[in-house]
């Protein structure tokens, strides 16, 4: 039988938290690994999963990250290298969002954070993280897209502007670090049930669910299973795809 088995691996999860954050976390903690967690406004949300992953042998700490600093995630290269030692596995899920609006009201700033938060953002995680993943020829660099990214939907242009900037970004990179048996790779979920839907009880939106082929919303287990996924040796042969889990909302096309 086919298992995910991270066991021995050490994550890091931007922005784990989020709803989705801490969901990934979790998953990559129940498949073995253990896992640095990053914050930047929760530290009591952080503080608990950590707490609840330990509760199950492995090791957790949440560490304070700005990703849109080079400065912020050197110090956490430096902080996770003292608590355990270099991770493995890189999970960039932090990203930073402003209301949608109109590209002809959208603020020229709003544009310059989705810049930070998701291109730059990667750039810095892996200046940081991926030099010690070559001499072992042996890491995952996976990030968190989204469907938007091919949908191009009015009023999501700096969101977009960010997101297909990293793809970009990441796209390159998995071909100048692809001879180290590092891989790197997207999981692009479309909109997602988390636990605040399930706690409100809006896990169904008609007006979405019936463009979807599968005729509902994913829900961020799902989202973490994929991403278990592309960690695990299971994957090893899989760099630089952008992988779409949105139920067929989008299809990217050859």
């Amino acid at each position: 039988m086919l298992t995910i088995d991270l066991s021995g691996r050490l994550a890091v999860v931007t922005g784990a938290s989020g709803e989705l954050g801490r969901v990934i976390a979790r998953t990559l903690a129940l498949a073995g690994a253990d896992v640095a967690l990053t914050y930047l406004n929760n530290p009591a949300k952080a503080e608990a999963l950590a707490t609840e992953i330990a509760a199950t042998g492995r090791r957790a700490q949440a560490f304070r990250v700005d990703v849109t600093s080079g400065e912020s995630i050197t110090a956490l290269r430096d902080a996770v290298r003292a608590w355990h030692r270099d991770p493995d596995i890189l999970v960039n899920n932090a990203v930073i969002q402003y209301p949608w609006k109109p590209l002809l009201e959208q603020s020229i700033t709003d544009y310059e954070s989705q810049f930070r938060s998701c291109v730059l953002h990667n750039v810095h995680m892996a200046q940081a993280f991926v030099p010690a993943m070559i001499p072992r020829r042996w890491g995952r660099v996976i990030a968190i897209n989204t469907e938007c990214a091919i949908q191009n939907f009015p009023t999501q242009s700096a969101y977009v502007a960010g997101k297909r900037g990293m793809d970009g970004v990441l796209r390159v990179l998995a071909k100048e670090i692809g001879e180290h048996q590092i891989t790197v790779n997207q999981v692009a979920p479309g909109w997602t049930v988390s636990e605040k839907d399930r706690d409100a009880g809006t896990e169904v939106k008609a007006d979405y669910d019936r463009t979807v082929p599968l005729k509902r919303r994913g829900t961020d287990q799902e989202i973490a299973n994929v991403v278990a996924f592309i960690a695990s040796d299971l994957a090893s042969f899989i760099t630089g795809a952008y992988l779409p889990v949105s139920g067929g909302n989008v299809m990217p096309a050859i």
